[in-house]
């Protein structure tokens, strides 16, 4: 026994007596615990009597969360680390009853003393009774979760605001409960019932919402596609380079995530799709690019770059035949670090002469001719990757690439850079609903440095290093700034320039280089029809005129650019006529407004605070004023629907309304089909290019070939091989797991029934 501990700094006025009264069981529930928290002691709940016939609290003990003794598990003697004791039979407790004239409780019994030692006042925010996730900083807690912040920083942040950790009312493991808790709920009914939640949501919220999914033979989701109404009209002005890659694996299941992704025309990364796929197989990536398409009202992109995935190829020759099919030249560059690596290390100048190869040579015959002296001179002519690469070479060399438009993209530099992003706010725990949330928030940040490259577009004027040039002037307030510097930058090396041959006939031919230097250009223009082309096609590839096109252009005395020349994509009104300004239709969000309430009070109580501490007359005068304030809001509560519930709990008719939205769903899946994948627990996940490297000594064999086993029987199992699909809305339905499949639904392959959200138009769904 560690003797009797009696509170002795608790006031009078604080403390509960015998035959004091109360309103109601909960005012003396919250009488007790706080007094407790002055003492220094956790209370609980023992037991409670009601009236059998109304179901009125008629009795209630209310005792020191010390008291009794933990019962005795016959499992207890298998735990190899028991949880420490906390209980010691301690005796204090407060007993109510109900007064049936009054219609008040009155307390029966109390006893204030302890047989254990009371908390200090520094450490009582850690008792149970007195930590509590309030409803402000709940919202709080998930606005911080769903911007990316760890769980740590955001627990540091919650805690700054109040002043403490003291005075935040729970610690972090409540804050981490309260995140697992949340997530339980969410998921509740399974993920594909959650995901069918989401996309209703966005539905609602936005009618122009495109979403896709694709169902295997067992009526499990294998693929999924979506595009918010943003993402399907920046497709249309700026979809005509496209980038795609999916080395980033999303959750633990591995499931490889690929987004679409393009320049607009202040050369910033813009978002024009995302998909979720269960593998990696030319069936999954035909059935993606053809949603895509129909996303996007069936435009093709002029020019797709991706990595040297052979499925990836194979289905863009079968659903894009048209498009330009580009191969990232940084990932070459990997796999020629990874094929050539020996002589990367032994001959220093080949990684010169294998990007020379890659970048630097516009004519086919320079190509050809560099690229034979490249193989013999470090004797790798019959290496098969190069052999391999070469067949390839229209995808990759400059000669050919330049041949169609690319927006000036040599790579998916854009997809590396967005995936760099993703991974500073995504991790391998969060469940389906989660990530998409996590991904709209990348999103929106793209779309923010839109937004700023625009303001300052319209705030900065450019700068003309030849302020009397004409053909400056003219495109200083046409083209975004991005662009009028690469212009300028073209119009400066003109004076390097030299005209080295002319034929002057009906069409006027110039052979332009640099002074003293190799390499020629030949620029033919028409006078009738004011026509330039030049053989270096940096207009047809790039969007803006040469330097060699505006040489001609000034020996002719031409000093403003036909406007056929200045691209529509890169101006500063690109997005003029459908949609410039488009933003979703949101309802205001009622969390936000708690949210902004809570922050207008609290820096001007904290002053209050501040100020009323500096004097004891003042203490008292807050003091006395809280408790009039604290009585004022009692009775509103009182009077009011509980705050917290109707915030933080969705009421019963909203559930209901997005039932309704999507009763009319036809097939309704299982689930969401599961990966089968190695995992190392201990390891982050890993994308592609650090797997082909060359593993530490010490990694086993057989788990290497036991990881291609279990991918090679996973990826098998879903089979598309093109055709219709049927379109119906995905729902809140999904929880059902009964399926329910019409008449008129097609099976696509080999049993993969299709599902899809609304078109890109917003019409209504089928």
């Amino acid at each position: 026994m560690m003797g009797i501990h009696v509170p002795s700094n608790v006031p009078m006025e604080s403390t509960p007596f015998k035959g004091m009264e109360f309103e109601a069981d909960e005012i003396a529930y919250g009488f007790y615990n706080e007094y407790g928290r002055k003492a220094g002691f956790s209370i609980r709940k023992e037991y409670v009597n009601k009236c059998k016939k109304t179901g009125v609290v008629t009795s209630r003990r209310f005792v020191c969360a010390k008291e009794g003794v933990r019962g005795k598990d016959k499992r207890d003697q298998n735990v190899k680390n028991p949880r420490a004791e906390t209980r010691c039979g301690c005796e204090a407790r407060l007993v109510i009853v109900l007064n049936r004239d009054s219609k008040k409780y009155v307390v029966s019994e109390f006893i204030a003393e302890h047989n254990h030692y009371l908390h200090l006042p520094s450490t009582v925010h850690m008792m149970p009774s007195q930590r509590k996730v309030a409803a402000t900083h709940a919202i709080e807690i998930d606005l911080a979760h769903e911007s990316g912040l760890r769980l740590k920083q955001s627990h540091e942040l919650l805690s700054r605001q109040v002043g403490g950790y003291d005075n935040l009312g729970f610690t972090k493991q409540d804050h981490k409960n309260y995140l697992r808790s949340k997530r339980q709920r969410d998921m509740e009914h399974g993920a594909a019932a959650s995901l069918g939640r989401y996309f209703s949501r966005q539905l609602k919220e936005n009618p122009s919402y495109y979403f896709a999914t694709q169902l295997d033979s067992e009526e499990l989701i294998t693929n999924i596609f979506w595009a918010d109404a943003r993402m399907i009209i920046d497709y249309s002005h700026f979809g005509d380079v496209i980038t795609f890659d999916t080395t980033y694996s999303t959750n633990r299941d591995a499931r490889p995530l690929g987004v679409f992704l393009g320049l607009n025309h202040h050369r910033e990364t813009v978002v024009f799709g995302g998909a979720l796929l269960y593998d990696e197989t030319i069936e999954s990536f035909v059935w993606l690019f053809e949603t895509f398409l129909e996303a996007m009202s069936e435009k093709k992109p002029i020019t797709i770059f991706t990595d040297q995935d052979a499925a990836m190829s194979a289905a863009i020759k079968v659903v894009m035949p048209e498009t330009y099919h580009a191969l990232c030249s940084w990932h070459m560059w990997q796999n020629a670090e990874k094929h050539l690596g020996h002589l990367l290390k032994t001959e220093p100048q080949f990684n010169a002469d294998f990007l020379a190869c890659i970048y630097e040579y516009d004519g086919e015959d320079e190509f050809l001719t560099a690229w034979n002296e490249m193989l013999d001179k470090y004797d790798v002519r019959e290496n098969k990757w190069l052999i391999d690469l070469f067949k390839l070479k229209e995808k990759w060399a400059q000669a050919y690439v330049k041949r169609t438009f690319t927006a000036g993209m040599k790579t998916t530099q854009l997809s590396e850079s967005f995936n760099a992003d993703l991974k500073d706010c995504l991790r391998t725990d969060l469940n389906i609903v989660e990530f998409f949330t996590h991904f709209e928030t990348i999103v929106n940040q793209k779309r923010d440095k839109e937004l700023e490259a625009e303001y300052n577009s319209r705030q900065k004027f450019p700068r003309l290093k030849l302020k009397s040039s004409p053909m400056l002037n003219q495109v200083a307030t046409v083209y975004t700034p991005k662009l009028f510097d690469l212009f300028q930058t073209e119009v400066e090396e003109v004076m390097a320039l030299s005209i080295i041959e002319r034929n002057v006939s009906q069409t006027h031919s110039y052979v332009v280089g640099v002074f003293n230097q190799n390499g020629k250009y030949e620029v033919i223009w028409n006078p009738l029809d004011e026509t330039l082309s030049c053989s270096c096609r940096k207009f047809e590839s790039f969007g803006i005129l040469c330097r060699h096109g505006l040489k001609v252009l000034d020996v002719l005395d031409v000093k403003l650019i036909p406007n056929r020349y200045i691209m529509k994509r890169w101006r500063r009104d690109a997005k003029d006529g459908s949609g410039k300004n488009c933003t979703t239709h949101n309802k205001p969000d009622t969390r936000l407004e708690y949210v902004d309430r809570y922050r207008d009070l609290c820096p001007k109580y904290i002053q209050l605070v501040n100020e009323a501490c500096e004097t004891k007359e003042g203490h008292n005068i807050l003091s006395l004023a809280i408790a009039d304030l604290k009585k004022k809001l009692c009775d509103l509560r009182n009077c009011k629907t509980n705050v917290e519930e109707d915030i933080i709990r969705p009421s019963t008719d909203f559930a209901n309304k997005e039932d309704q939205l999507c009763a009319s769903i036809t097939i309704v899946p299982k689930g969401i089909k599961k990966r089968e994948v190695y995992r190392n627990k201990k390891r982050r996940p890993k994308s592609w290019i650090e797997k082909m490297r060359k593993p530490k000594e010490g990694t086993s064999k057989k788990q290497t070939k036991k990881r291609k086993v279990q991918e090679s029987a996973s990826t098998s199992s879903a089979v598309h091989q093109g055709g219709s699909s049927t379109s119906v809305a995905l729902a809140s339905h999904l929880e059902s797991t009964s399926s329910v499949v019409g008449s008129n639904d097609k099976i696509n392959g080999a049993g993969g029934l299709l599902t899809q959200g609304s078109v890109a138009s917003g019409g209504p769904l089928t």
